[in-house]
């Protein structure tokens, strides 16, 4: 609802619209950003403006990330350029992911009224086409364009960009909110404060641009910030910033038999909108004052009606398709499904098999890349990213519907607290959370959803990582017998050491 009020008051400005060609002498060159996570540097990225010899715009961002996962080193980088011919049409992308496991690369060009666009993850490649995008060189530039006319409070601009790795066209609109004086070496210089919101992917950005078009800092989602700065500076990020652990949701005291209990009541704070709450057989979120009540009992299976496979229902249908990054019609994937369920046809144990088997044959291993099912399956090692992925991939490869989702998860550690987790959901008769990283069907109490979807339908979390608060409301019951048992991935992914092993007691697997 604030997203649709917000776009609301957006569009109630004057519309500028970009139809015009444009001198981009003042914007080229390059500048260094760095990039921040909650305050803290995660990185820094190279944005470069220039024109080929052709009379072609390139428009290159280079961004760098080194963090941190429960101790574990992550570096990624992420690239992408966009190419325009002398009006200001899109001509091409190009955009590459790259950490030390894998690649992912994908190049869209612009052919009469389509885009082609070849797209390589997991070592196979694919081939899409779609309508020609309506993105110009004025979208990319936008900001530094509208600054540069002298906009008033209160103008508006529409604007559209073509995205390789969610395959649409996103479209926004950007709102002058205010301005403001900085002093830049020492000059006084004006600023506009620059409002955004794009549409699908239900994110908010807030830009600062100096009259002469200079983005000066960009938050997105109050969260991650780019921030310019000199090129020594921007490069000065070493791998300090722990992201599982600094983003965690702490509690005071622990959580008794979070994996068993028949019931959890809490009381979670912050940013939060009716866009987070959802509601089924298993958890209960009402939203009152940006507090969310939170009620959740174990699922109980039995009155479900289970279907066969393949699942035939068609509101279900889509949740069959293959995607990008779940391509459950690769030959790989299909065979590897069909081995591990064999000539199963109940969709319940098949989900159950399926999950116990990413469960127990995935390395766990922290990741902060952009993941597929196909790379997964290959690999078999991540964390619960991968262990979702994959598990999403295997049940459509065998007609079971599934899809991803996310938010938080209860883990017993010192200090105990709730971590940003994924896990999935699949059709047994009803939507039924399984947690292929905690070999969980269904999962027990402690699982919070806030979103649910692909990466992008995820983004909707983004304004929530490490500005949550949450109160359990209710006694536990009384805590069970102490039982040795040895972490499964989900357990170990959040930062819960494994038990040593020894002659007089051994943890089981």
């Amino acid at each position: 609802m604030k997203k649709w009020l917000l776009m609301t008051s957006l569009v109630a400005g004057t519309v500028i619209a970009f139809g015009e060609t444009v001198d981009i002498t003042p914007f080229l060159g390059t500048s260094w950003y760095g990039l921040y996570f909650n305050g803290e540097k995660v990185g820094y990225m190279e944005k470069v403006v220039s024109r080929n010899d052709a009379g072609e715009t390139e428009v290159v961002e280079d961004a760098h990330f080194r963090v941190s996962m429960s101790g574990a080193k992550q570096a990624m980088r992420m690239y992408s350029k966009r190419v325009y011919n002398a009006k200001g049409g899109l001509l091409r992308i190009e955009m590459e992911m790259n950490d030390p496991a894998q690649s992912s690369v994908f190049v869209a060009v612009v052919e009469g009224d389509t885009l082609k666009m070849n797209s390589v993850l997991g070592g196979a490649t694919r081939e899409d086409t779609f309508p020609r995008p309506g993105e110009t060189l004025q979208d990319s530039l936008r900001h530094a364009l509208w600054a540069r006319r002298g906009p008033q409070v209160g103008d508006v601009v529409n604007f559209s960009t073509f995205e390789p790795m969610y395959q649409k066209e996103v479209s926004g609109i950007s709102r002058i909110v205010k301005t403001e004086e900085r002093v830049f070496n020492g000059v006084p210089t004006k600023v506009y404060e620059i409002q955004s919101v794009l549409d699908l992917m239900d994110i908010e950005s807030t830009t600062y641009v100096t009259d002469s078009g200079i983005t000066v800092e960009d938050v997105i989602s109050g969260v991650f910030t780019t921030r310019l700065e000199p090129e020594d500076a921007a490069k000065d990020v070493d791998y300090s910033v722990d992201t599982m652990v600094s983003n965690a949701v702490l509690l005071e005291k622990p959580i008794d038999d979070p994996r068993e209990r028949d019931g959890l009541h809490l009381l979670l704070t912050g940013p939060l909108r009716e866009s987070h709450l959802f509601n089924d057989r298993r958890q209960t979120m009402t939203l009152e004052n940006e507090r969310i009540y939170f009620h959740s009992v174990k699922t109980d299976l039995a009155p479900l009606p289970v279907p066969g496979l393949p699942v035939t229902e068609e509101s279900v249908q889509h949740y069959l398709k293959p995607g990008t990054y779940v391509q459950s019609d690769d030959p790989k994937l299909i065979e590897k499904a069909r081995d591990i369920v064999g000539d199963e046809t109940d969709a319940l144990k098949a989900a159950g098999e399926l999950c116990t088997w990413v469960n127990k044959n995935m390395r766990n291993v922290f990741s902060a890349r952009l993941s597929n099912a196909l790379e997964a399956l290959e690999s078999l090692e991540g964390d619960c990213t991968e262990h979702t992925v994959l598990f999403v991939g295997l049940a459509r490869a065998i007609g079971l519907p599934a899809r991803e989702v996310a938010g938080l998860i209860y883990v017993a550690g010192s200090p105990p607290g709730f971590y940003f987790h994924q896990w999935a959901s699949v059709w047994l008769g009803d939507w039924i959370d399984v947690d292929p990283a905690f070999n969980q069907l269904p999962v027990d109490v402690t699982h919070i959803r806030l979103a649910e979807g692909d990466l992008f339908r995820q983004a909707k979390i983004l304004p929530l990582i490490g500005r949550l608060g949450i109160e359990v409301l209710s006694e536990p019951p009384a805590p069970k017998a102490e039982q040795k048992t040895q972490p499964d991935a989900g357990e170990l992914e959040h930062g819960q050491t494994a038990p040593m092993e020894s002659k007089s007691e051994t943890a089981s697997p």
